[in-house]
């Protein structure tokens, strides 16, 4: 077993708010998406219920499947292990 400090990226796709000047303020992509972080954050990823194979793929599908119900506009889930070996997670 070897670990990885793994960097998340969430994409979010909408129109601009004319009088914001956003799509969405990164406060409430925090709010929906921290919690979920949380279940992972300094676990063995093997024992989190639905990661037993936790490889970038399955990591970002896992993060897709329980930040999708959270937070409307969820177009995209990255997982990078390091600069060189990402996954881009989506559902069309």
């Amino acid at each position: 077993m070897h670990g990885h400090t793994y960097s998340i990226e969430i994409i979010v796709r909408g129109g601009l708010d004319e009088q914001t000047g956003w799509v969405m303020d990164f406060e409430a992509i925090d709010g929906a998406v921290a919690p979920v972080i949380a279940q992972l954050d300094h676990r063995c990823l093997n024992d989190v219920r639905g990661l037993e194979n936790p490889t970038s793929e399955n990591v970002a599908r896992w993060l897709w499947e329980r930040i999708a119900g959270r937070l409307d506009g969820l177009s995209a889930v990255t997982v990078a292990e390091n600069p060189d070996s990402v996954c881009v997670y989506r559902e069309d």
